[in-house]
């Protein structure tokens, strides 16, 4: 992680989600170690409200790819990486501003996250990041054309009533920060072949978290 530095007051509002290869569901978001030993996903934030200092960041979508092995949550994780993918139609000013944030050193949560996680990133790029997400959550996406594809829908059961969606409130290990309440899915797709990364499955874990996050305290 690059150290924090002096930067605007910024704040963001927004989707995340995630597909990985963890049985449902997975077990990072309670701090327990991965299903298999080690994990290998795709995160997806997209922005429905932003701004960094003067620099407006609504609708923008930011995307990762990150593999690890053990528990990221009590630092026994090892072979942490990662590769980012930023919205093309982002400006000069916005891409700054996004990989600021993203990148930790605005501070905020990011900058938290990173610390813990610290990945190596293989790469980074610009490109077109089309996310889609059910106002009704049942349902959400994320697609970067011959690259990266994570669809999932809301999980649901035999005893699961009909529109009611299955949440945890209170994760001890969400990737968005405390206060936000989970949302289970599975995985229809979970695919990526970029800088490294190759994997193609169905039927594994996804989750959607709200974000609501300011800096760069």
């Amino acid at each position: 992680m690059t150290e924090t530095t002096t930067s605007p007051t910024w704040h963001l509002v927004g989707d995340w989600f995630d597909t990985c290869k963890c049985a449902i569901p997975c077990p990072c978001t309670f701090a327990q170690p991965p299903t298999y030993g080690d994990c290998e996903g795709v995160m997806a934030w997209h922005i429905r409200e932003g701004s960094y200092g003067d620099v407006r960041l609504d609708g923008l979508n930011f995307l990762m790819l990150a593999s690890f092995t053990g528990n990221v949550w009590a630092g026994t994780h090892t072979d942490a990486y990662a590769a980012a993918f930023i919205d093309e139609r982002a400006d000069e000013r916005q891409r700054a501003a996004l990989h600021a944030i993203f990148g930790g050193q605005a501070g905020g949560w990011p900058a938290q996250f990173s610390e813990a996680f610290s990945p190596e990133m293989r790469g980074m790029d610009f490109a077109p990041i089309r996310v889609e997400i059910d106002e009704d959550l049942g349902s959400w996406s994320a697609e970067i054309p011959d690259r990266v594809t994570a669809r999932a829908e809301a999980l649901t059961g035999p005893t699961t009533p009909e529109g009611v969606r299955v949440q945890v409130h209170n994760a001890p290990g969400s990737e968005v920060g405390p206060g936000q309440i989970a949302t289970w899915g599975c995985a229809t797709t979970h695919q990526a072949d970029a800088f490294g990364f190759s994997w193609n499955r169905s039927g594994v874990s996804s989750k959607h978290f709200p974000f609501d996050w300011s800096g760069p305290d």
